[in-house]
């Protein structure tokens, strides 16, 4: 079930207009995304990370940027997050992919051509499970994703985490809600090295990682690199985990990796 919510469309110059969309997951709960239509039927999917939103600064600059290349894009809120239905998880891993498998249809069936799916960090994870299990999509942008998913959680929930998370049943993490057993367990048990290997090499890969992240080491680019059959590694010199003061070099090396894989079909860009 799908349905377009009339009341929060903006229409943009130069016949560019946004539709928040409504699309139902398998569970039942409305995700609820913005739909950058610039009459063309060529479509990029974006996806947000860990804790963000369809709002997320990157994800909003990444569809300006494809709109003014006449690219149309649709970037949502996964369920739990944002304005979208749902718990909230920690993990919920490949949850997320098969919420992006049902925005995936539900494009497809509207008539929209997607030739690519973009998500940052947790996101690029889940666009990485994505192509492991569907073949659906020619081209993959992994921004800041995180090879080893056993990594980084002291960091996030604290010493202890296993031991607490085993005797209370959850670790209560401030910002974050409670961490329950179920949802470190799915983070744990997703393997993002058989993901990567499941890639077929007939999808294009494109990772992009900042030299100085600070959340996710740099390292873990290399690692996805390594294994997935048709990739392409772009690290952006000086960039931390959100990009700041990178955005428009990040836009710009999005764009020109989905610019490489249109054909001459591709639609024209836009004036300014």
């Amino acid at each position: 079930m799908s349905q377009s919510l009339p009341p929060e469309d903006a229409q943009h110059g130069g016949g560019i207009s946004e539709d928040r969309v409504l699309v139902r997951n398998t569970y039942g709960e409305n995700l609820i995304g913005v739909l950058s239509k610039t009459g063309c039927r060529k479509l990029v999917i974006l996806c947000h990370g860990f804790r963000a939103s369809k709002e997320d600064r990157i994800m909003v600059n990444l569809s300006a940027a494809l709109t003014v290349h006449g690219v149309s894009s649709f970037r949502f809120d996964f369920s739990g997050n944002g304005e979208s239905e749902g718990p909230f998880q920690f993990g919920n891993y490949r949850k997320e992919a098969e919420d992006l498998h049902t925005v995936v249809q539900y494009l497809s069936k509207e008539g929209y051509e997607i030739i690519a799916i973009v998500g940052h960090s947790k996101g690029g994870d889940v666009v990485l499970l994505y192509a492991s299990m569907n073949r659906d999509v020619e081209a993959i942008i992994n921004l800041s994703g995180r090879f080893a998913l056993q990594d980084g959680l002291e960091e996030r929930l604290g010493k202890n985490y296993m031991e607490r998370v085993k005797s209370d049943g959850y670790v209560d993490v401030k910002n974050i809600k409670d961490v329950t057993d179920e949802s470190l367990m799915d983070r744990l048990n997703t393997d993002m090295k058989a993901a990567a290997l499941s890639i077929d090499n007939k999808c294009r890969v494109l990772t992009v990682h900042g030299s100085e992240d600070e959340v996710i080491p740099v390292k873990d680019a290399f690692e996805f690199s390594k294994l997935i059959p048709n990739h392409k590694l772009h690290i952006v010199d000086g960039a931390n985990h959100c990009y700041t003061g990178h955005q428009a070099e990040l836009a710009s090396i999005v764009v020109e990796f989905i610019k490489s894989i249109q054909d001459e079909g591709a639609c024209a860009p836009r004036d300014n």
